[in-house]
């Protein structure tokens, strides 16, 4: 079982990236799957340049083909999301946006930063996510601005977050292989 966990912001200066390096710590420590760090920062996508739709499945560029492989090789995904404005990052919209049937019966979890412990992106995400046929799951780790000093107080509820994601991406295994 291989799980992404995904750093949605490139900003610079970003809080989250100590997040989701106490994620995939906490991640890997566990024996039920192998969590993987996928930085946004690091990918670099354009703004969507692909003239056909995603979910045609025609990706023109070679990026577009190589995240389309790193997202398909995936069971699952944590996303890690601050809040901005009331929302996720356009990079983590454009990065979704570039694909399709890669990111199709799989299970998401997530961790959210901001005032309000990034509640409002969450759920922003949650409705993108079901577009593209991902299932999430209830459980989720929420971050206040207070939290992030010193050791992070959440640590029950990611392994809690974490158990119904392993749990929901295995039973999704079986829906894949019917729907390939």
């Amino acid at each position: 079982m291989r799980i992404a966990v995904i750093l949605g912001s490139t900003r610079p200066g970003r809080r989250s990236e100590a997040v989701a390096q106490w994620v995939v710590k906490i991640a890997n420590s566990r024996d039920d799957a192998s969590f993987d760090l996928v930085d946004l920062a690091e990918v670099d996508l354009p703004f969507l340049d692909e003239p056909m739709p995603a979910i045609v499945g025609q990706y023109q560029h070679e990026h577009t083909r190589e995240w389309a492989a790193r997202i398909a090789s995936y069971d699952g995904f944590v996303f890690i999301t601050p809040e901005y404005n009331h929302s996720f990052p356009a990079v983590l919209k454009n990065a979704i946006d570039y694909l399709y049937a890669e990111w199709n019966h799989k299970a998401a979890g997530f961790v959210g930063i901001g005032g309000t412990g990034g509640l409002r992106a969450v759920e922003q995400l949650r409705l993108v996510l079901a577009e593209v046929k991902v299932a999430t799951v209830r459980t989720q780790v929420a971050f206040a601005r207070g939290d992030l000093q010193g050791e992070p107080p959440h640590a029950d509820t990611l392994n809690v977050m974490l158990d119904e994601l392993v749990a929901w991406a295995s039973a999704l295994r079986s829906v894949r292989a019917v729907a390939v």
